[in-house]
């Protein structure tokens, strides 16, 4: 069963993500990764098939970055590989999702979306999920998540974050769990609570 994570606020966001993603790691999956603002304007993925100790040898020691979000992923669409491994941009690479949950009518989407030039180089809807955000956004990432969940058929939960804005995660679930963590000056998303 994937798991995700999300953080923003003071503290280190890939020491949290990963601490978070290792707390998951009981639900079973098959590869993990993670999202995090490098440098300004630019988000960083680094994601790996295997364990949460595999993630870590790739991550960036010099990163102190406060924002970003993390998956933990058992293969439903594609098969376990690097390029299936969540996060998944969306062609500029100004926004990444992850996603845990089944977006039923993604193969629908997809078509669409590849109608209107968008290109895929995964197997999963989580990259449908990626590029429907970013067809809807226009300076407003919670709207283009609300725009974009609109158009989707199944259960699920997503952490979203733009080049845009590298203090802000939005998040939205259906049918799919998700707890929200609020603290002074930081919040958590997660799918258990153990993260």
């Amino acid at each position: 069963m994937c798991g995700i994570i999300g953080f923003t606020g003071r503290l280190e966001a890939q020491k949290i993500l990963t601490e978070g993603l290792a707390a998951l790691e009981y639900r079973g999956y098959d590869s993990a990764g993670i999202a995090y603002f490098k440098d300004t304007g630019k988000i960083s993925i680094r994601k790996t098939v295997g364990k949460v100790k595999d993630l870590l040898a790739i991550c960036d020691d010099e990163n102190n970055s406060t924002c970003g979000i993390g998956h933990t992923r058992w293969a439903t669409h594609g098969e376990p590989s690097d390029v299936n491994s969540h996060p998944h941009f969306n062609k500029e690479k100004t926004i990444a999702v992850v996603h845990n949950g089944i977006i039923e009518n993604y193969l629908e989407l997809k078509a669409e979306l590849q109608a209107e030039g968008y290109e895929f180089i995964s197997q999963t809807d989580t990259e449908v999920a990626a590029h429907m955000v970013s067809k809807y956004y226009e300076g407003n990432l919670l709207d283009a998540v609300y725009k974009a969940t609109a158009r989707f058929r199944g259960a699920y939960a997503l952490g979203v974050i733009c080049t845009d804005n590298d203090q802000e995660l939005v998040a939205v679930r259906k049918d799919s769990p998700l707890i929200v963590g609020l603290g002074e000056g930081e919040n958590f998303i997660a799918s258990d609570i153990p993260a």
